[in-house]
């Protein structure tokens, strides 16, 4: 997804990817002491210490102005939401940023962004794109745009004091309370059992009846289809025709709803058949034997190629075994129904896709499901499976699941093995899953949590647990829970009704349970953008720069073409810039963690946004991608813990989510706060316009 902050006002052509290299001004290197140095020239604003040039032009010097002899630290107020000033920058000159750590950061004043960008579909987009990969005009309107929207001077003519970090660092993290810790060794099963025995125990007695004002639209449980398994109510080869019957029906509609890309009755039946028998011996795997789940096609999953929603994908990537997630899934006895449409190569978050057709969303099929894991959002809300395993590099988990009414889990960068997902080796995205409840959640997440032994390592995760929602101490834990909440950009939306629904859940949390709400800010909140932006885009092109040089762009949908050709603008020195902005967007982060135990924003700005009869054969939208990605880079650049949960509805009954940020390894206070957000707004879910009831008893 393209983030820019800002985009020019003016021109034919969509901002969203105009973005190119930029000289890089010459940056200034500090005097060493005891060190002489010749044709000194003094930076204006470093009072008095003189700077000379540096030897090498395209040396990128990570320091700041030091403050003259006697001096204590200057606290410097946010300057465009830049944790320091100019230091007194004239023509020509850096723009020196505070060290992170001398920042005020009560004196930063929010600045919402400003948005202004063309909507492009068919010719228009046909000629951006020819105009981004043109060799000669491509570099020189890009380099235009990209000045015009602040990167340039944010990446390359500031001078930014701390060294970059590559992968997310965090500090050591206190254990967290009432939890039950599952070990990232121990078998998947086991873990599960575990797991389980932290819920409520199950009562089918309100469950199998029908939804009235005393009983709302539920969706069905994990725990329901396990009792009807094994009460006898149903079969999973029974559940399974009603699965198929579901995938012919949506394919047949007009317009369709191509959720998934590959899907074979006969494997299905195969699977199902297996888990029926299982349980005729009275032998289930696990809770979660029978039960139904879906694989976004970037993740392996056989007997199934991964496209990644390409045409192409599968002729340079072949597939030999599941991913570690699905293994890990395939031996709790879970049936995996096919492999999920997505947005191409998961650049983008509305989930438009020219080459299999657009996933149309449950609650509202002229409306989009956010992306990328398009097609897993739409079948866990359409009712066609129980869970779903899906991707997250730029709230490609959260943004779906929020737009389609579900709760969306994205786990602290490398608490999940990606072995086996298409774009492994980035320091954004990860594996995560989607689900119709936050009980579901807990139980798929104690399945597939693990982390690669790389990750144990270079990331020292802390021990993997679920909370204990019937400790007696869990009412006590809610109660002590302090959440985040930075009003101004809360609030900073185009639709208040989306704002405001999350507040009315945020406050219906308080009054219920105790918490309490901390203000908070958030400075420097565009370079995070534009840092998420750099890291997110270079490390794409890099997976794709071979076969993009060999001639495979052409067989892309236009914008990923156009993305890509942006991302190829990035150079190693805006890569590096990014990575120091990530450090200091740590820091903010982990200061604000130091009063509060989660931050809550709204998941999306907006609700699910309309798809243009002209955008089926592909479609440039920034604005909008901006609008659905707004709350979302904290999650991917710092590679924190979050979940979307459904709050609520809009006038148009179109779902709103809330996002709980959690601490580093901190999924179960994340958990458990979420689930008791999801126990206070379960009369406020309604059921989808395309709902498939495939436990029907």
């Amino acid at each position: 997804p393209l983030l820019l902050p800002r985009l020019a006002a003016s021109g034919s052509c969509n901002g969203h990817y105009f973005l190119a290299i930029h000289p890089i001004h010459p940056p200034f290197l500090p005097p060493v002491p005891g060190r002489r140095h010749h044709h000194k020239t003094p930076l204006p604003g470093a009072r008095g210490r003189a700077l000379v040039p540096a030897a090498r032009p395209q040396l990128r010097i990570h320091s700041a102005p030091a403050p003259a002899r006697g001096e204590g630290p200057r606290n410097r107020p946010g300057t465009d939401q830049m944790g320091g000033g100019s230091g007194g920058r004239g023509k020509g000159m850096p723009r020196a940023m505070a060290p992170v750590e001398e920042v005020d950061v009560a004196a930063v004043r929010y600045k919402p962004a400003e948005l202004q960008a063309p909507h492009l579909t068919g010719f228009p987009l046909r000629a951006f794109v020819w105009l981004l990969e043109s060799p000669l005009l491509g570099p020189l309107v890009t380099s235009i745009l990209k000045k015009q929207n602040n990167m340039t001077q944010m990446l390359q003519h500031t001078v930014i004091p701390e060294r970059p970090m590559f992968y997310p660092e965090y500090p050591p993290q206190e254990p967290e309370r009432g939890v039950v810790t599952l070990g990232d060794d121990r078998d998947p099963v086991d873990r599960v059992e575990e797991a389980l025995s932290c819920l409520a125990p199950y009562d089918p007695s309100g469950r199998f009846t029908s939804a009235d004002e005393k009983n709302p639209f539920l969706y069905w449980k994990i725990r329901d289809f396990a009792y009807a398994y094994r009460s006898g109510i149903t079969t999973p080869s029974a559940v399974a025709e009603l699965v198929i019957a579901g995938v012919e029906e949506w394919n047949n509609k007009k317009p369709p709803m191509p959720m998934l890309i590959f899907f074979k009755a006969d494997d299905l039946r195969k699977q199902a058949d297996a888990s029926t028998k299982r349980f005729e011996k009275g032998s289930p795997i696990s809770v979660l034997d029978g039960i139904f789940f879906a694989v976004k096609d970037d993740i392996d999953c056989l007997p199934y190629p991964s496209k990644s929603a390409t045409t192409f994908f599968d002729e340079i990537r072949p597939v030999e075994k599941d991913a570690v997630a699905v293994s890990r899934l395939r031996k709790c006895g879970v049936i995996f129904i096919g492999k999920a449409n997505m947005h191409e190569l998961g650049l983008g978050v509305t989930g438009n896709n020219p080459n299999y057709g657009t996933v149309r969303n449950p609650h509202s099929v002229d409306r989009y499901t956010g992306g990328s894991s398009s097609g897993p959002a739409a079948l866990v809300s359409s009712g066609l499976c129980s869970g779903a395993i899906g991707t997250d590099g730029g709230g490609s988990v959260r943004i779906p699941s929020s737009l389609c009414g579900i709760v969306g889990l994205k786990t602290t960068f490398g608490r999940t093995d990606m072995t086996g997902v298409v774009c492994d080796a980035g320091t954004v995205e990860v594996a995560s899953p989607l689900t119709s409840s936050v009980e579901d959640s807990v139980l798929l997440y104690s399945a597939l949590a693990g982390s690669r032994p790389m990750d144990k390592l270079t990331l020292r995760p802390s021990l993997l647990c679920v909370p204990n929602l019937v400790s007696s101490e869990n009412s006590k834990i809610l109660q002590s829970v302090k959440v985040g909440k930075y009003t101004e950009w809360f609030h900073d939306v185009p639709d208040n009704e989306v704002s405001n629904t999350c507040e009315d859940a945020l406050n219906l949390l308080c009054s219920t349970f105790g918490c309490q709400i901390e203000e908070i800010i958030l400075p420097e909140l565009e370079e995070m953008r534009t840092a998420h932006l750099v890291s997110i885009g270079s490390e794409a092109f890099s997976d794709m720069n071979a076969h993009y040089q060999a001639g495979r762009r052409t067989e892309m949908t236009l914008d990923t073409r156009a993305s890509l050709a942006l991302f190829k603008s990035f150079t190693s020195a805006d890569y590096v810039a990014a990575q120091c902005l990530r450090r200091r967007i740590m820091y903010y982060h982990m200061e604000a963690f130091k009063k509060v135990d989660v931050i809550a924003t709204p998941t999306t700005g907006m609700t699910a946004p309309k798809i243009p009869p002209s955008a089926l054969k592909g479609e440039s939208d920034y604005v909008v991608s901006a609008k659905l990605m707004q709350f979302i880079f904290a999650g991917n650049l710092l590679g924190l813990p979050a979940i979307s949960v459904p709050v609520g509805h809009d006038k148009q009954g179109l779902p709103i989510g809330l996002q709980l940020i959690g601490r580093p390894w901190g999924e179960a206070s994340l958990l458990r706060v979420a689930s008791a957000v999801e126990e206070l707004c379960l009369k406020r879910r309604s059921r989808p316009s395309t709902f498939y009831d495939i436990l029907k008893t």
